[in-house]
């Protein structure tokens, strides 16, 4: 999503990099960058207007000027005004203090609202409630089976009592499930309704007298995020003709460009309450505006990673193997796979990395990811023994050529994915032992921090590569290499290094005693004194 905005921005504070101070004329050729990009990003003409003149506002203004990095401040700039026009704070449903709560869906036909109103049931399932989903969508063709088995996938119940197909009246049948829902306890109902190609007064007059019939608590238009700006005008018509709550917009990962989110806040004033970002039942993100602002400018989500982490990982699992690390047991192929079939459960691999921070210039890796390696991986360690996934040291040519034939993949696949658990193993040694991660600067148990240093032991280099001092009375108290065959520390000062020198040691190691006496008594007296009798 907001692929080819995400280029153009980051294109153009690109070259605002190394500047220690902006004129107007960069902050003029950076606002027409910016406009430029909403344009091509099809945001519509008034929101870019406002847009550019509040960042070209504030970017000549005292906050750009006095920053000690004008292009990260101009950065942030953008970043702010972006959250503002998306929405600015987080919306949430509504629910209703006597239940059941009631949710109108309402959107053109092909947006997407069969489909959304069982990721909604699904969402909302998760989070504790016990949805009902009401099938008043009787004019489309099968309109009601899709619903139902929506409904089958997501794993709550459905309301149809018509088969639809022109059949029955979609205000009595909306009317029955709010009635259903209050008979056998449901909290949340979910009523979807009918759709056309376009806005006409059927549609309109038929929303109303469905809305008038369940008075909904939420009223959400569904939009498809690929139509651009033709989705502002679809909400600002329904929200003059029936009313809308809010937006939800269907069929985000698709859209490359996003001008509908950049849109429709506030072009509409309403704000948006979910994106949906893929085509299973539980890609149904809610919309937070500073995370989408973030990832537009290529700065991650990471929060939104932590959240599908928290639900794909078990919890049980994860104290489990935190004892395992804590007893210092090892890590072995079984806990390998659980692990993999856990970050299996949170998605598309591409889209998990294209949350970190920095990924967009990665673009190229991330396309040639492919999910499927993680299926590959697990027949793999499927085909072991449970005796050698606890102990991968058994694992011979013999039996590797076993597993290979088992996993349909040839022996170097194999070999790869021991090598690549041997390394993990050591990573989880080195984490429980130094309490970090290897190969990290400047963290402890990550090399190259201070305990690492403090292990490693200086060691005084001999020879032509010895360096020695440019000051005589330093050079002096420097410990010389014994000649070839003489014993190593012996003359008084010879080995240690400290106090003052034997000049008679330091002649019989090679050096003219003499010459060095000459060069000491052309110190200065204070210098004299530091190198004693």
């Amino acid at each position: 999503m907001f692929t080819s905005l995400s280029d153009r921005l980051a294109a153009t504070f690109k070259n605002l990099r190394g500047k220690g101070r902006l004129s107007e004329a960069d902050v003029d050729a950076t606002v027409r960058e910016i406009r430029t990009a909403l344009l091509e990003a099809d945001v519509a003409l008034p929101v870019v207007r406002e847009f550019t003149a509040r960042v070209r506002e504030r970017a000549l203004g005292e906050e750009v000027s006095k920053a000690l990095n004008p292009a990260q401040q101009v950065v942030k700039i953008v970043h702010d005004e972006l959250v503002g026009i998306l929405g600015g704070e987080t919306r949430r449903l509504r629910l209703a203090k006597t239940p059941p709560t009631v949710i109108l869906l309402a959107g053109l036909q092909g947006a997407g609202k069969t489909t959304l109103a069982g990721k909604l049931a699904r969402h909302l399932k998760d989070g504790g409630h016990t949805p009902l989903l009401v099938a008043a969508d009787l004019q489309r063709p099968n309109a009601v089976d899709q619903l139902s088995v929506v409904a089958e996938r997501a794993g709550v119940a459905v309301h149809a009592p018509e088969p639809g197909n022109g059949v029955g009246d979609p205000v009595a049948v909306a009317r029955s499930g709010v009635e259903l829902a209050r008979t056998k306890l449901y909290d949340v109902v979910i009523v979807d309704t009918a759709g056309r190609l376009a806005i006409d007064a059927d549609l309109m007059d038929q929303l109303k007298r469905v809305r008038d019939a369940v008075q909904p608590d939420e009223t959400l238009l569904v939009v498809d995020a690929m139509i651009g700006q033709d989705a502002v005008q679809t909400a600002v018509a329904f929200d003059e003709s029936v009313g809308i709550d809010g937006v939800v917009l269907a069929k985000l990962d698709g859209d490359a460009r996003g001008g509908a989110a950049l849109s429709v806040v506030t072009v509409t004033g309403k704000p948006i309450l979910f994106a949906s970002v893929g085509e299973k039942v539980t890609d149904l993100e809610t919309f937070h505006p500073d995370r989408m602002a973030s990832r537009i400018l290529d700065m991650g989500d990471v929060l939104t990673l932590i959240e599908q982490a928290e639900k794909a990982f078990d919890s049980e699992q994860a104290e489990r193997m935190a004892g395992k690390l804590a007893k210092g047991d090892d890590f072995t192929l079984e806990d390998f796979l659980e692990q993999m079939m856990s970050l299996k459960k949170m998605g598309s691999l591409t889209k998990l990395l294209g949350m970190l921070p920095g990924m967009g210039e990665m673009k190229a890796q991330l396309d040639s990811l492919d999910d499927r390696e993680l299926d590959r991986v697990a027949a793999i360690i499927r085909s072991m023994t449970p005796a050698e996934r606890a102990d991968h040291t058994l694992l011979n040519g013999s039996r590797r050529a076993r597993i290979a034939r088992g996993a349909g993949v040839e022996v170097s696949a194999v070999n790869q994915l021991v090598d690549r658990f041997v390394d993990a193993q050591k990573m989880m040694k080195q984490m429980r032992a130094g309490g970090g991660m290897p190969g990290m600067p400047g963290m402890p148990g990550m090399g190259g921090g201070k305990r690492a240093k403090a292990k490693q032991k200086p060691q005084a280099k001999s020879g032509k590569g010895a360096k020695r001092s440019g000051n005589p009375a330093k050079r002096a108290q420097e410990p010389t290499a014994p000649p070839v065959g003489a014993g190593a520390g012996t003359g008084p000062g010879a080995g240690s290094g400290t106090g003052p020198p034997d000049l008679r040691a330091l002649g019989a190691g090679g050096l003219d005693a003499a010459a060095l006496e000459k060069q000491l008594a052309e110190l200065p007296p204070e210098f004299k004194g530091l190198l004693g009798p």
